[in-house]
């Protein structure tokens, strides 16, 4: 019985050691580890040139940046949001002591419905926080509308966003903020690592203040702030990623097709095309199982793990679902219908720039063979 190797739904990306090295040891050299070193200013200019944005602010991880961020905008009381997100999005709301407003989603590209918000919008509604679910662009005309009708903050949760584009400009310039996660997960990574992007230099001081306790400078302490800087290390392998980003999305759009020319005449199977105009980055391959698909798909996802493939049901369960937001209005069963339906239909197929074509035809195959085994 031939034996494979294991697949995992993704693999950070990690360019040559030895090609790194030049780095840490500029790093050994200034004995400048944190608190806004040379590599973290390097990295802030020229990540902001690379994405097309004009202000960028480096946090340790993304969960903190949108903490930051909600604080930095003054969010009080209600937050819209969608269920169908990973757990920082929602808690990041909880931890700033506001309530998460759970809205459905769209079928055709996970997004937070825009026609449902405004029949969710109340006295106590100050900020809309929609996510670019694997990277597909929210309807942000609609919901800007919505929120300078009703004068409310718009901060997108763009963890899954690095580089997208719209008809050439980056999405990131959307809202009043976007976040950034660089988790060793995504497309673009530092380890861990995020960032706060905005237009508003107002706004990124206030940011940068509170991201660093709170200090002005030696003496002056605007707000009480925390501790989410990015230290050196990380910074530095971001500039060091940056030279490499664009080869590595382009390796991912070859597996991303590969999976589409094989698996769109699968029956029971969907796959999502490149929405026209929109610059994608790769990161995620989602599908969904369909009940004329021979299996459920708990059982297509066990019989990838048998088979040690090990895919990814993301987003199941809903956030929505978590013992801290039950007791939400908007978190009861049936208020959520698309959401609870790809919920229960998703999974995300391996896809990162080192698979094999031969690896991908592995996964195919599993989904091909339509038997539980």
């Amino acid at each position: 019985m031939q034996k494979f190797n294991n697949i995992y739904v993704t693999q950070p990306s990690l360019p040559p050691l030895k090609d790194f090295i030049p780095y840490l040891e500029k790093i050994w050299n200034n004995k400048w580890l944190t608190n806004n070193g040379e590599f973290h200013k390097q990295f802030e200019k020229e990540l902001a040139e690379y994405l097309g944005v004009k202000y960028v602010s480096l946090f340790c991880n993304g969960m903190i940046a949108l903490q930051i961020g909600l604080q930095a905008l003054k969010v009080t009381g209600e937050v819209i949001t969608t269920p169908y997100t990973f757990a920082a999005t929602t808690h990041s709301i909880y931890w700033n002591r506001c309530t998460p407003v759970f809205c459905d989603i769209n079928e055709n590209d996970f997004n937070i419905n825009v026609e449902l918000i405004e029949s969710l919008i109340t006295p106590n509604t100050t900020a809309i926080m929609p996510v670019h679910v694997y990277g597909n662009p929210c309807d942000n005309e609609k919901l800007q509308q919505i929120c300078d009708t009703y004068g409310l903050k718009l901060i997108y949760d763009a963890a899954h966003a690095f580089g997208v584009q719209k008809n050439g400009s980056s999405i990131l310039n959307w809202g009043d903020l976007s976040m950034l996660s660089f988790h060793a997960t995504k497309c673009f990574n530092t380890f861990e690592g995020g960032a706060l992007i905005t237009d508003d230099i107002k706004l990124k001081n206030r940011i940068d203040f509170l991201k660093n306790f709170g200090f002005a400078n030696e003496t002056t302490i605007v707000a009480p702030g925390t501790n989410g800087k990015m230290n050196e290390f990380q910074a530095a392998f971001g500039v060091f990623q940056l030279k490499y980003i664009d080869a590595e999305i382009a390796k991912a759009k070859k597996l991303a097709d590969d999976y589409r020319e094989h698996l769109r005449a699968v029956n029971g199977i969907t796959v999502f095309y490149d929405i026209p105009g929109i610059r994608h980055n790769y990161s995620y391959f989602p599908i969904l199982i369909k009940d004329d698909y021979p299996l459920s798909r708990d059982e297509l996802y066990n019989k990838f793990r048998k088979n040690n493939i090990f895919v990814r049901r993301y987003f199941y369960p809903l956030t929505s679902s978590f013992p801290s937001y039950r007791h939400l209005s908007t978190a009861e069963k049936g208020k959520l219908p698309d959401a609870e339906k790809l919920s229960g239909q998703i999974l995300c197929l391996p896809i990162y720039p080192d698979l094999s074509l031969i690896e991908v035809d592995r996964v195919i195959q599993i989904i091909s063979d339509n038997k539980c085994k």
